[in-house]
C-alpha cells in the first residue's frame, strides 16, 4: 500500500487553501465519488444512497458527462452535488499550468460547478494557486482504497469505518476499476455509519 487511509494533519496544515474535511460537532460525513458518471455503476450508487436518504458529491469527468448525460442528470435530479474533475482526468504533475487549466475549462463548458477535485489529488503549486482562487478545491480526509485491486471490498469498508470522524470527506470511485470493491464496500459503509448515528451530506 503506497497511500494512507487517513490524511495526516500535517498535510492539512501545510495546504490550508484546500478543503480536507469540515469542522463540525454534528455526526455527519461527506461521501464523494470520483471519475464518473458511468453507464454501469452510477445508477447503482444512486440506488444505494437512496436507501439511506444519503446525499453525496460526484466529481465528474467532463468527457464522461458528455458520454452519459442521462446518468449525470439523474445525479442532479436526486439532489446530489457535482464537481469538476477535469475533462480528461488529467494528472496535474504531468502537465503544464496552461494545458491543465485548458482541460479544467473544457470541463466547465460541459457543466458548471464551484467545486473542484484534482485527479489523483495531484496538482503543482502553480495549478493549486490558480484553482484555489476560482474553486473550492475539495481533497479528502478518508481514502477508501477501492481503486486498489489488491484489497477486498470488506477491507475498503473497514478502512473507511475505522478512520471516519465528524465532518470527514470520504473518497470512493465511480469506475470500472473500483467497481468490484465499491459494490461490496459501499453498502457496508452506509449501513454501519448510519447505525453509528451518522448522516450523509453533499458538499455545497
Amino acid at each position: 500500500m503506497k497511500y494512507l487511509y487517513k490524511t495526516p494533519q500535517l498535510l492539512k496544515w501545510y495546504y490550508p487553501s484546500l478543503i480536507w474535511d469540515f469542522t463540525t460537532a454534528e455526526k455527519c460525513v461527506y461521501l464523494t465519488f470520483d471519475d464518473g458518471p458511468t453507464k454501469e455503476y452510477t445508477l447503482w450508487i444512486l440506488e444505494e444512497l437512496e436507501k439511506y436518504n444519503a446525499k453525496a458529491t460526484f466529481f465528474c469527468i467532463g468527457n464522461n458527462v458528455e458520454n452519459y448525460p442521462k446518468e449525470f442528470e439523474e445525479i442532479i435530479q436526486q439532489g446530489h452535488s457535482v464537481g469538476n474533475h477535469t475533462y480528461n482526468h488529467m494528472n496535474g504533475w504531468n502537465n503544464s499550468l496552461l494545458s491543465y487549466m485548458r482541460d479544467v475549462r473544457k470541463c466547465e463548458t460541459v457543466f458548471n460547478s464551484t467545486l473542484f477535485r484534482p485527479p489523483h489529488g495531484r496538482m503543482s503549486n502553480k495549478q493549486r494557486a490558480v484553482l484555489s482562487k476560482e474553486f473550492k478545491v475539495i481533497m479528502w480526509d478518508v481514502l477508501s482504497g477501492d481503486f486498489d485491486t489488491s484489497l477486498s471490498g470488506e477491507e475498503c469498508a473497514e478502512a473507511v469505518i475505522d478512520h471516519t470522524t465528524n465532518g470527514s470527506i470520504i473518497v470512493f470511485h465511480d469506475s470500472k476499476k473500483a467497481a468490484e470493491r465499491l459494490k461490496n464496500a459501499l453498502p457496508i459503509v452506509l449501513e454501519t455509519l448510519t447505525a453509528q448515528g451518522y448522516t450523509f451530506k453533499a458538499i455545497e
